[in-house]
């Protein structure tokens, strides 16, 4: 990935990323040639030298039985969003600003390893569910459901795991641009409605 060095992410805005990512697109190479499934996902940071991410996948989706060739590749994307050049103070002073898109994001390589049993794949289902019900007023819990109904469910899907060998992360979030540039932009963003790419606009800015 193409990284100039004011764009590169720190370790917080990495941790930020995999910690509270929802999805990733999990990419690999294979006989059939390139496979791609958005998968919900869990970053476990203790396995192995740099951590893993854990997800699942539908039993019937062919992309887990495929071998793979090389790395797997998961694609984690943060808040992205469309920047105004008139959200610029410069652009009352010369006009020489354009649009462009800020965002974040992780190209998270590693070996896939596959967990097709039941124990794992219980595990996993309830750390992703209590991860994302963390914070509701009346968090659900896989317990919640029946015992069989969900040895059911179970048995539907397959578990995934990425092992990082490498990580791959940018934040392009107007590091390039003047302070008052910056404060155009998290200001545009807020009016239009995006608190949280102002919020990593902001945090960019004090990293």
């Amino acid at each position: 990935m193409y990284t100039p060095a004011h764009f590169a992410a720190s370790d917080q805005a990495l941790s930020n990323l995999l910690n509270n990512g929802g999805a990733a697109n999990l990419v690999t190479m294979t006989p059939d040639g390139l496979l791609a499934t958005l998968l919900p996902f869990v970053y476990e940071p203790d396995v192995g030298e740099h951590g893993a991410l854990h997800a699942h996948m539908a039993r019937n989706n062919t992309q887990w039985s495929s071998p793979v060739t090389g790395e797997a590749l998961m694609i984690v994307q943060g808040a992205d969003a469309y920047i105004s050049p008139s959200w610029y103070a410069s652009k009352a002073e010369h006009g020489r600003v354009v649009p462009t898109w800020n965002y974040s994001t992780a190209h998270v390589y590693g070996q896939l390893v596959v967990h097709d049993d039941a124990e794992w794949l219980g595990r996993h289902v309830r750390r992703l569910s209590d991860h994302h019900e963390a914070g509701r007023p009346r968090p659900w819990s896989v317990d919640e459901a029946p015992e069989r109904f969900i040895a059911g469910q179970l048995r539907a899907i397959v578990g995934v795991e990425l092992v990082i060998t490498r990580v791959e992360a940018k934040t392009k979030l107007s590091q390039n641009r003047a302070p008052a540039d910056v404060d155009g932009v998290i200001a545009g963003l807020r009016a239009s409605g995006d608190p949280a790419s102002a919020a990593d606009v902001e945090r960019a800015r004090t990293s």
